[in-house]
Parts: C-alpha cells; structure tokens; sequence
C-alpha cells in the first residue's frame, strides 16, 4: 500500500512506476495488492521514489536481525533499529488504506460497467441483424445485469441504501430535527 500512495502522490501510473523501476507492471500491481516483495525490487523502489531501503520493509517481517539469547548471567536488550525514521507522509494509515480499497473496487466497477455495455450494445446489433422477431439479447443482459447490480452494491455498500446512516435521516425527516 504504501507503494501506490508514493506512486499517487507523485501522479505517476503504474506503467510509468515499471518504467522507472526496470519492474514489469504485473509486480507493481502485485506489491500495491500487499504481496510480498524481494530486496531487490523494493530497493529498485527506493531509489525510484528517493526514500530509505528500510521505509519499504514490510513491518511484520523486518530486516534480518539476529534473535536475542538471554545468558545465564546477563540479558542484553535488542538493538535499536539503525534506519532513519519513516516521513509522516510516506506513511499508510488504516483511513488512507480503507481508501484506496475503495478506488480499486470502484475501478473495477467502472472496469465491469463499460465492459457490459460495449458487449450488450454489440449482442444487440447482431440480435437486431440477424433476428429481429426475437430479442434473445434481453436474457444475457438481465444475467449480467444482475451481476453488474450486485458488484454495484458491494462496492457502495448496503448501508448506503437501507443502512443505518439512511435510517437515521429517515427518522430526522420525519420528526423534523435531529436525534
């Protein structure tokens, strides 16, 4: 994730992010998913976005540090953790990552609606050209359609319609002020 908030922040696409890197755009898009990466690429990525190796470590799996062994007669605290520390703004929060869940899901969606309509508009013309007497066309369009609806809702949410933030203002509306 944090990933793809450099890349946004400094408006590049992930193809010109691949570019620069010397990555395939399959790996962008697989590290901006939160799959792992090697050192090799992030490093590739830090120095495409100018940061610290170390800021791009994931932080379940930090750089490999030795374990600490406590002997018998004296406990020696861990290291402290030698990179520079992370800018505020080259950090992903859980908000910013929320966010950018949404942006993909509602790419996708705008992805799966253009695709239904450039299909059903060309379904239509062969219907129309080759049987006009019978619209078999309507049938894949009420399938797919149905699809299309339910990713609408995945992607805006129940709660948009009939959840409890449209409860609470049906409720203001009607009493006429606010609870």
């Amino acid at each position: 994730m944090l990933v793809q908030k450099l890349r946004i922040q400094r408006g590049w696409s992930q193809e010109q992010l691949a570019e620069l890197s010397g990555l395939s755009v399959r790996t962008i898009q697989r590290i901006e998913r939160g799959q792992p990466a090697s050192a090799e690429t992030l490093k590739s990525l830090a120095s495409v976005f100018e940061i610290d190796f170390s800021v791009l470590m994931p932080a379940e799996a930090p750089a490999t540090a030795p374990e600490p062994t406590m002997a018998a007669d004296s406990f020696d605290p861990p290291p402290a953790p030698t990179a520079a520390p992370t800018p505020a703004s080259a950090r992903v929060n859980a908000e910013e990552r929320l966010a950018m869940r949404q942006v993909r899901r509602l790419r996708a969606f705008y992805g799966h609606l253009a695709t239904y309509v450039a299909v059903m508009l060309m379904l239509l013309a062969i219907n129309l050209l080759t049987r006009p007497q019978h619209l078999w066309v309507v049938w894949p369009a009420l399938g797919w359609g149905i699809a299309v609806v339910m990713q609408g809702i995945k992607v805006w949410g129940e709660s948009r319609f009939l959840g409890p933030e449209w409860e609470r203002r049906e409720i203001e509306k009607r009493l006429g002020r606010p609870l």
